[in-house]
């Protein structure tokens, strides 16, 4: 009856730290800046209808600066740049997407070890640090394209991924 009850209580520990590192790998904060913002609103999105999903194409398409970690965003139209929901982009672009190549590869790593879908804020935020990849990779050269270039594909696969897991 003993061993029984041993073996009963090993099961019950494995499966309870089994799921407890399963519980751990989904809530890790990918965009902890997210939850320390500077402007107001803690978490934010931007993208919360159709509607603001075509703003955000349109401002991409009229052009953004982000030239480096330091710069602030900046949209070249300024009839799209004074909008209201461009300031939460701005928001978003300055406060919250990691900057560095050594933060986004911190990013990709993680995004590498993320079980399951990522948050609507999360992929949102994703997509757009891979905006930002793509703006500075267009800006690089040599040593730099080849990182930044890397970094890109490498967040891109993070979304492919996301999007086929079933």
């Amino acid at each position: 009856m003993g061993a029984i009850l041993l073996r009963w209580t090993l099961l019950t520990l494995a499966f309870y730290i089994i799921c407890t590192c399963e519980a751990q790998g989904r809530n890790k904060v990918l965009y902890p800046a997210a939850h320390r913002m500077k402007r107001g609103a803690v978490n934010p999105i931007f993208q919360n209808s159709i509607e603001d999903t075509n703003l955000l194409f349109e401002i991409l398409l009229a052009g953004v600066q982000m030239n480096d970690e330091h710069s602030a965003f900046c949209v070249k139209d300024e009839e799209l740049a004074s909008l209201r929901r461009t300031h939460t982009l701005a928001a978003i672009c300055d406060d919250i997407l990691p900057r560095k190549l050594t933060d986004i590869r911190r990013l990709i790593h993680e995004l590498s070890q993320h079980r399951g879908t990522l948050r609507r804020a999360d992929f949102e935020r994703t997509v757009l640090t891979m905006v930002y990849a793509a703006n500075r990779l267009a800006n690089a050269t040599g040593y730099q394209k080849d990182t930044w270039a890397e970094s890109f594909l490498n967040l891109f696969k993070a979304i492919k991924q996301d999007l086929t897991v079933q």
